[in-house]
């Protein structure tokens, strides 16, 4: 390849003047470059140094970038007057892409090297091969290229402008993606970027159920969220979310026994989530590698997925033939890892140990959680669902079948509606406690308690009114 396919002094330079020569273009400039876009290394110090002057609310001219310079001990008397010798631009749009231009090919060049390197110097196995270049290839696309250290100037001044974000929302308490559940919010203020996130639960209590309805809240604030259901088909799912937001009993609209109206809350609903960006894979094998790999190009295709869920952790299988502890550390801690990257929250289900049937007060604990020792470290958040009527439910039965056919006088009754715990079992962030919920069985849904969830009420279109057939949503 051509060296001059890989830098350009002399556009570099002009961008610099440019700057200079009128600084209001250095906010442009720099949301499109970092310093490590330009190839000179003298110019990526001058580039630092305006970035600097910016920060402190400085003037970007030649006198205090000279200064700047000199006080970092970066300053290079010759390559400063090349730059305010250069010819200012008119117009620094296509010369900003430029540099970009070349500054990626000289990382896709690296990368090379890198494979090179990982494949047959270091004779890696051919999986962790293409994980690296997958990720690689990630970081040069979204331009998020590894991080240097970070200083304390720039993370003061990242966290004051946090605060201040925050303030603007009102003082709301929620910084991360809204759970919808007021309790959890005020406990956790939400699930936030980087986050892994355990939703724990014994079988049939609703876990699934649970991070739907956190999906579908996701969803209505406009954010996409992408599901690797390990468990249930696509289509399943879609049920579940369909029942919980137009309040047609699950099993009625799993058989189609819905009267003129609810079809055409159906159909309005079904066009409401056809348009919102939901992601599922429902491939029952997977690796966390596999994962990984799916879930970079979906986020490179789709920059506002903003939510991952796995449904469930104990369901992947490892990369090799490792101790199974040995493999669900790799899964969690890759999760963990993944969540960084791709500065989301990953909500991650996980199975319970049957030890907690046994005890007196079913209320799970972290040690119950199936191969937790990894888990537990990993995870920011850890949350429990407990629902008591479950096991009220399964004790009245087996009483009953205890009984062998004596007249036996029940003294439970089953209710529409059952009262839950969202146990915090652990809060990197905040503190640990419990979330009251309401568990409502028809619509597989969870929703505050006290709090009566607004049903989804279409107007009644023209025609129907006139006594038209109501036709199935589209396929």
């Amino acid at each position: 390849m051509n060296e001059n396919q890989l830098h350009n002094l002399n556009i570099e330079r002009a961008v610099l003047s440019s700057i200079l020569f009128d600084p209001v273009l250095f906010e442009d400039v720099t949301s499109k470059l970092k310093s490590t876009d330009f190839y000179l290394p003298d110019h990526q110090k001058v580039f630092e140094a305006m970035t600097e002057l910016e920060r402190e609310d400085q003037p970007i001219d030649e006198e205090f970038l000279r200064k700047k310079l000199q006080k970092m001990e970066k300053f290079n008397e010759d390559i400063f007057l090349e730059i305010i010798s250069s010819n200012p631009l008119s117009n620094t749009t296509a010369y900003i892409a430029e540099i970009k231009e070349k500054s990626i090919k000289r990382e896709l060049v690296k990368l090379t090297s890198e494979i090179k390197s990982v494949a047959v110097d270091q004779d890696m196995p051919s999986e962790d091969v293409l994980d690296i270049v997958q990720k690689k290839l990630y970081e040069i696309s979204m331009d998020a290229t590894t991080k240097e250290f970070r200083d304390s100037p720039e993370m003061i001044t990242s966290t004051i402008a946090h605060i201040h974000e925050m303030k603007k929302r009102g003082n709301n308490g929620v910084i991360g993606v809204d759970t919808g559940f007021r309790e959890l919010n005020e406990h956790t203020s939400g699930f936030t970027e980087g986050q892994l996130i355990i939703i724990a639960a014994r079988p049939a209590m609703g876990k699934t159920a649970l991070t739907l309805n956190l999906a579908q809240k996701a969803l209505d604030d406009g954010r996409g969220v992408a599901v690797f259901s390990l468990e249930m088909p696509a289509e399943e799912l879609m049920l579940r979310l369909l029942s919980a937001k137009t309040s047609i009993p699950l099993q009625n609209l799993k058989v189609g026994d819905m009267s003129d109206e609810e079809w055409s809350n159906l159909t309005r609903a079904s066009d409401e989530m056809s348009r919102q960006k939901l992601f599922v894979d429902d491939d029952g094998l997977i690796n966390i590698n596999q994962m990984r790999s799916k879930l970079r190009k979906l986020k490179m295709q789709h920059p506002e997925i903003s939510m991952m869920i796995v449904d469930y952790l104990q369901l992947m299988s490892g990369t090799g033939g490792k101790d199974r502890h040995l493999e669900v550390s790799e899964i969690s801690r890759g999760l963990k890892l993944l969540a960084r990257e791709l500065h989301m929250p990953i909500i991650a289900l996980s199975q319970l140990n049957r030890g907690v049937e046994s005890r007196h007060d079913k209320r799970p604990m972290l040690s119950d959680i199936r191969e937790s020792g990894s888990i537990e470290q990993d995870a920011d958040i850890i949350l429990f669902v407990y629902r008591d009527d479950v096991y009220r439910m399964r004790e009245e039965k087996e009483k009953k079948a205890k009984a062998e056919g004596q007249e036996y006088k029940s003294t439970y009754v089953e209710k529409p509606e059952e009262d839950a715990e969202l146990i915090i079992g652990k809060n990197r962030s905040g503190p640990v406690g419990i979330a009251n919920i309401v568990f409502q069985k028809r619509f597989t849904r969870f929703v505050d308690k006290g709090s009566i969830p607004v049903e989804i009420v279409y107007e009644q279109a023209d025609d129907n009114a006139q006594g038209s057939s109501i036709e199935l949503p589209p396929i």
